[in-house]
């Protein structure tokens, strides 16, 4: 049996990235895995009544949490009464701590370090995966957990995919998609925008994402002030799939100018929708550019944004040959991702 932590996942009011990771993961086990919760000091059912574990049972979780955070759990891992798998997404509250929530910098290590008493750690991306392997030598922890990869799906919506490159609108825009963060790098995007729009292009740029309540404010009110200026950028704070769906088929590319991440959803989710992309030349980013349908740009390189942005609204050749590689090119689903969790799960 594996039981499938939902603790937050089953009390969020949004749609992060880690959410939609969990969701969908789940959705691929379906029939092969029920949902727990913790509570008090241990596991229950969607009942409510307590968990009992078997020794060969999996417990398999994608939430981030600390001892602090689930009193008792260090010792539930220590009692072992079934083994333990995880999804590891990335180190970034450790790298970037002024940019991220105060709660994630102090429960992250702690996290870290609970990981390497499980049994089996799938990370999101190589460089994730190098990256918890790296913290676990520097603090000096001998890990138990076998440590691999996991490939995330691109078919987050569960629409088919991209047969053809989508019919460009007439009016040509631009789609950046992710939580307003200085992590995803919104306002300088912005930058690059007016930049672009002073030197006499005419395309609309669409950004759409939840606020950060921490962080995302000044960016907001960045990009509003610079929308009363310039009404070819439009925010999209609460943008439903559908209306997501519709803005990624109209758009010559979806842009994803972050400074840090632990996988890159959105480039997958648009190369299999068949939108070319532009984005960050960061190392985990790399995994997914390499085999096609992506150009990248230096991080905050306003130049190399300017003439990376400028080639893909104006060449057509360039779109032509970005398209076909992105609805040709291999993308990983998420019955696959289920798919490989079971088979590492029952080795």
């Amino acid at each position: 049996m594996i039981h499938y932590d939902v603790t937050k996942m089953g009390a969020a009011r949004h749609k992060s990235g880690l959410m939609r990771v969990s969701s969908r993961l789940l959705d691929a086990l379906r029939g092969a895995a029920r949902t727990v919760r913790w509570r008090q000091g241990g596991f229950v059912d969607d009942s409510g009544r307590a968990v009992e574990f078997r020794s060969e049972d999996w417990l398999l979780t994608v939430e981030l949490f600390s001892g602090a955070e689930r009193p008792g759990f260090r010792e539930f891992a220590a009692r072992r009464p079934c083994r333990l798998g995880a999804v590891f997404s990335d180190a970034i509250p450790l790298k970037f701590p002024h940019i991220t929530w105060p709660r994630s910098v102090q429960r992250h290590a702690d996290y870290m370090k609970l990981l390497a008493g499980f049994d089996r750690v799938w990370a999101v991306s190589d460089h994730v995966r190098d990256e918890l392997a790296g913290f676990w030598a520097w603090q000096g922890v001998a890990p138990r957990a076998r440590l691999a990869r996991i490939e995330l799906g691109a078919d987050f919506d569960g629409s088919a995919r991209a047969a053809a490159p989508p019919v460009f609108a007439a009016r040509p825009s631009l789609l950046c998609v992710g939580i307003i963060e200085p992590r995803k790098n919104q306002g300088f995007l912005v930058d690059v925008a007016e930049s672009l729009w002073r030197e006499g292009l005419d395309f609309d740029l669409h950004i759409v994402g939840r606020v950060n309540p921490h962080f995302g404010g000044p960016i907001v009110r960045r990009i509003k002030a610079a929308a009363k200026r310039d009404r070819r950028l439009r925010l999209h704070a609460a943008a439903n799939d559908a209306k997501l769906r519709e803005l990624c088929s109209a758009a010559r590319a979806v842009v994803f100018p972050t400074i840090a991440e632990g996988c890159g959803l959105p480039v997958l989710e648009a190369l299999w929708r068949g939108v070319p992309c532009v984005c960050s030349d960061l190392p985990v980013l790399r995994e997914l550019t390499a085999a096609g349908g992506c150009v990248t740009a230096a991080v905050n390189d306003l130049a190399d944004w300017r003439a990376k942005l400028r080639a893909v609204l104006g060449d057509a050749e360039l779109r032509q040959r970005l398209r076909a590689e992105s609805i040709t090119r291999p993308l990983p689903t998420w019955k696959q991702a289920g798919e490989a969790l079971l088979t590492g799960l029952h080795r």
